[in-house]
Formats: structure tokens, sequence, C-alpha cells
């Protein structure tokens, strides 16, 4: 994969507390940079949100819109959420962690994937603005997490 990036911030917030807003779909586009709607659009084999489910998210990224369907591939609540595309233009996948800190949660996103074949060459530009984006999204995060509490 062409891309791999990553962020982690703190959150002074229990895990449980974090998660149950991070992974829960209906809050993708309240946190999640250029996130313009998300639909649950498959539930898991045993019902509801977990191994097997897909969300559709449609996004502003770079200027266009995309629209991607994601699976996820690893349910472990509050800990890890890892997820899939499964169509879109972009091949990626994003891995959600929740582990416990001293000061509450460390959260960390990472994205791997990327562009292929002639978009090969963007693959830099893009792994600087993913990267620059899921930091915002963790600030976007305890943010949220601060007002809903707050």
């Amino acid at each position: 994969m062409t891309i791999d990036v990553s962020a982690e911030r703190v959150i002074p917030f229990p895990p449980e507390q974090v998660a149950a807003y991070a992974m829960d779909w209906r809050h993708d586009r309240d946190w999640t940079q250029g996130i313009r709607r998300a639909e649950l659009t498959r539930e898991a084999d045993e019902g509801g949100f977990g191994v097997g489910a897909e969300v559709k998210r449609t996004a502003h990224f770079l200027g266009r819109h995309i629209g991607y369907v994601l699976r996820v591939a690893s349910y472990d609540f509050p800990r890890l959420l890892d997820m899939v595309a499964v169509a879109g233009p972009v091949p990626m996948q994003i891995t959600y962690a929740f582990d416990p800190h001293a000061d509450g949660t460390l959260a960390r996103i990472r994205v791997r994937g990327g562009p292929g074949g002639v978009y090969r060459p963007a693959a830099p530009i893009m792994a600087r603005h993913v990267r620059h984006n899921i930091g915002k999204d963790l600030r976007d995060l305890e943010r949220r997490l601060t007002e809903r509490t707050g």
C-alpha cells in the first residue's frame, strides 16, 4: 500500500466512553474530517454493528466528493475497530484503537492504502493530507466528548 499514516492523542475520558462515541457510525460526520454522510448499509451477521457490518460514507477530500463503503473486519469493543474499503475509488484500511492511559485513553487512528496506477505519484501529497486530517479527527473527537459531558 502506498500510504501508511497514523496519529494518536491522549483523550481525558475512559476507553469505554471514547470508543462508544467513536465506534458509532452515526457520529462519523461529527468528528471525522470531510465526512458529509454515513449510513449503515449492512448489519453484522449477528445483527447491529460488528464484524461484517458495512458503512457507506460520502466525503469531501482534496476538493472532490467521493463515496466509499467500509466493511468491519475486526471489532473488539472498546479496544479496536478495523475497517476495510470494499467499494470506492481508493483501496484503504482504517484502524481505530483505544487503550487505557493514566490520563484517560490513548486513541490512535491508522490509515493504510492509497492510489495505485497513474495516481501513485500523488501518494505523498495524499499521505500528508490524510495525516493532517486524522490528527484533526482526534482533536475533534476529544472536543465532542468534552461538549457532551460539559
